[in-house]
C-alpha cells in the first residue's frame, strides 16, 4: 500500500472521518458557492442540520446538467488565485464540465493515483509509459503525477503513435503501462498485424492501469493474453477529481474506493432512494476534501453497486463493482433495455470474434434498427461462406437468448472499424439525423 494509515484504517475510525470530512465539505460548497447556497436553501437543508452521515439522503443532488448550465467557473469555491489547474471535458454531448484544482487538490489527486499504482504492483522502482491523453482530458496528468508520487520514472508519450508507443515499451524498458483497455488492444493488434517480430513477453512490460472507459472481464483476458500482463480496472470521474477515485488491487475482486477523499452511495436512478449494501444502481460521489470545486452528491450516472468484503490485500475500503453501464448509455431497443458492455461480453465469449465492434442504430418506420458490426479473425473471414453464415446465426441467437433483441449482425474484416486513440466509440445513433 502506498498509504496504510487510510487505506486499511479501522472502519469505525474512517466513517469517524468520513463525518468530519462530510461536514467540511457541506459547509465549505454552501459557504463558499452560490449555486450549493441556492440548491441546499430550495431543499430546505442547511449544513447545520448535518448531524450524521445517514443525514445524506436530504442533501440535494448534483446533476451533469447543474455543471454545464454553470460554466465556466460558477461551481467554483475559492477565489481564482487559489487555483492553479483547470481541467474539462470533451463537451461531445453537450457543453464540457470543468473542474478547478488548487494546489492541495493537486496533492490529493497525486496521493489517490500513486495509490492506484502501487495497488497495481507499482513501486519507486518501475517505468510508467502513460499513453492516456494529456490536456484539457484528467487521464494523462493525473497518471503522470501519480507515478511521480509513487517514485516512479514516467514516459510521458500521450496517447497515438502507436509504433513509437511499442518502441518505447522495449528500448527504455517501460514496466506499467497507463491507458485506455481498447487502446491496450489496438496496441496488441498492431503487433500481429505490423510488427511480427515483437513479442511483449521480451518486453520488461508487467501491468497496466487501465480505465477511462468500462471493459468486460472477456476484454481484460484479451489482454493479459495478448500483452502478458496483469490488467487492472481503474475508475475515475472528471468531474469527481480524475482517474484516481477507486482501483482494483491484486485480489482484482472490485475496486476500492478512497474513501477518506470521496463518499459514495448507490440509488435508484428513477426514484433517487438510496439502496442497501450490494443493490446496483447509480452510484453518487461526494468528495471530502476538494477545495477549489467541492462535489456533492454528483450523479454519475454510472452503473455497479458497492459492497464490504474482508479483502487479502489488508485494505478496508469499501469496494465497487466493474461498472457495467451508465444509465445515459443504455440503448433501448424496441422496449429492451440493453448497455454495450452486454453486448461487448457476448461478443467476446464467441470464438472467432475479435474485440473491436461497433452497434449502430437507425430508425425504420415507426420502428428502432439495430445492426452490430463485428470484426472477425482473418482465418473465420478468408474461410467459406457457409462458416461466415454460421457465425453470423450463433451470435444473433446470442442475443436473443440472452438480452431479448434481434440484430442485424454484419461480419467484417480485421481494421474494416476506425481505431480510437482514446475512448473507443462503440454507438453510432443515426435516429435523430
Amino acid at each position: 500500500m502506498f498509504n496504510k494509515e487510510y487505506e486499511a484504517m479501522p472502519r469505525e475510525k474512517l466513517k469517524e472521518l468520513q463525518f468530519e470530512r462530510l461536514k467540511w465539505s457541506i459547509t465549505h460548497a454552501y459557504n463558499n458557492n452560490k449555486f450549493y447556497k441556492k440548491s441546499f436553501d430550495d431543499a430546505g437543508f442547511t449544513p447545520d442540520k448535518f448531524k450524521s452521515i445517514d443525514d445524506m439522503k436530504h442533501v440535494p443532488f448534483l446533476m451533469k446538467q447543474d455543471m454545464r448550465e454553470n460554466l465556466p467557473f460558477g461551481l467554483f469555491a475559492v477565489p481564482m488565485d487559489k487555483v492553479v489547474r483547470i481541467h474539462s471535458s470533451s463537451g461531445t454531448t453537450g457543453n464540457a464540465t470543468v473542474a478547478g484544482y488548487t494546489k492541495g487538490d493537486i496533492g490529493v489527486w497525486s496521493e489517490v493515483m500513486a495509490r492506484t499504482i502501487a495497488a497495481a504492483g507499482g513501486n519507486e522502482k518501475d517505468i510508467v509509459q502513460v499513453a492516456y491523453g494529456y490536456g484539457l482530458f484528467t487521464g494523462g496528468l493525473g497518471a503522470h503525477y501519480g507515478a511521480e508520487t509513487l517514485g516512479a520514472a514516467v514516459i510521458p508519450i500521450s496517447g497515438g503513435n502507436t509504433e513509437r508507443q511499442l518502441m518505447l515499451i522495449r528500448d527504455f524498458g517501460t514496466t506499467i503501462l497507463a491507458c485506455t483497455p481498447s487502446y491496450a488492444i489496438n496496441m496488441a493488434d498492431y503487433v500481429a498485424t505490423k510488427m511480427p517480430d515483437y513479442d511483449f513477453k521480451k518486453t520488461n512490460l508487467k501491468a497496466g492501469v487501465f480505465g477511462a472507459e468500462p471493459w468486460t472481464e472477456n476484454m481484460r483476458k484479451e489482454i493479459e493474453t495478448r500483452m502478458g500482463i496483469k490488467a487492472y480496472d481503474i475508475y475515475g470521474l472528471s468531474e469527481v477529481i480524475g482517474p484516481g477515485v477507486s482501483c482494483e488491487c491484486s485480489e482484482q475482486s472490485g475496486l476500492h474506493v478512497f474513501e477518506d477523499h470521496f463518499y459514495v452511495e448507490v440509488i435508484n436512478p428513477d426514484t433517487g432512494e438510496v439502496l442497501p449494501e450490494g443493490e446496483k444502481g447509480e452510484i453518487v460521489y461526494t468528495s471530502l476534501t476538494k477545495e477549489a470545486c467541492p462535489i456533492i452528491r454528483y450523479r454519475s450516472r454510472d452503473i455497479t453497486r458497492i459492497y464490504y468484503d474482508a479483502c487479502k490485500c489488508g485494505r478496508t475500503l469499501v469496494k465497487m463493482e466493474k461498472v457495467t453501464g451508465r444509465t445515459d448509455d443504455m440503448i433501448i431497443i424496441r422496449g429492451v433495455n440493453v448497455f454495450p458492455m452486454q453486448i461487448e461480453s457476448i461478443l467476446m465469449d464467441i470464438e472467432g470474434t475479435e474485440p473491436h465492434y461497433q452497434i449502430i442504430l437507425d430508425r425504420k418506420g415507426a420502428l428502432d434498427d439495430v445492426e452490430i458490426m463485428v470484426e472477425v479473425n482473418e482465418k473465420i473471414f478468408s474461410d467459406e461462406l457457409s462458416q461466415m453464415q454460421k457465425l453470423t446465426s450463433q451470435i444473433q441467437q446470442r442475443f436473443r437468448s440472452v438480452l431479448g433483441i434481434s440484430a442485424k449482425v454484419t461480419l467484417v474484416e480485421p481494421s474494416t472499424i476506425e481505431r480510437s486513440l482514446g475512448k473507443a466509440k462503440r454507438v453510432i445513433d443515426r435516429r435523430d439525423m
